[in-house]
């Protein structure tokens, strides 16, 4: 069975929407462009507590997916752990696939 959610957000790196890695994710924060912030369930604490400070700061949501790094990186074909969104379609849209997941819920795109 295809991850809609993992699929959709190979679509928001072809656009151009999606930012991958803590440091550029702190600097996509900053720049006031991050629209949403996602991390990987086994994503580092001591990297996620960064990334956490800088979102906080700017007032960006912050969610954990439930997959895992290397689940993110097969999906978008380079080492992912914590990804910005800076489109707020495409942020939007993922918020909504992702509560509806928590929720056992599944979205079509």
């Amino acid at each position: 069975m295809q991850d809609k959610l993992l699929s959709f957000l190979g679509l928001c790196r072809r656009a151009g929407k999606l930012v991958i890695g803590a440091e550029v994710t702190v600097e996509s924060l900053k720049s006031g462009r991050s629209r949403l912030v996602i991390y990987a369930e086994d994503f580092s604490r001591g990297s996620l507590k960064k990334v956490l400070e800088a979102a906080g700061a700017c007032g960006v949501e912050v969610l954990c997916l439930s997959r895992g790094k290397e689940q993110l990186s097969v999906a978008l074909g380079r080492l992912s752990g914590v990804l910005s969104i800076e489109d707020e379609g495409f942020a939007k849209k993922l918020r909504a696939m992702i509560s509806n997941e928590q929720r056992g819920e599944f979205d079509e795109i």
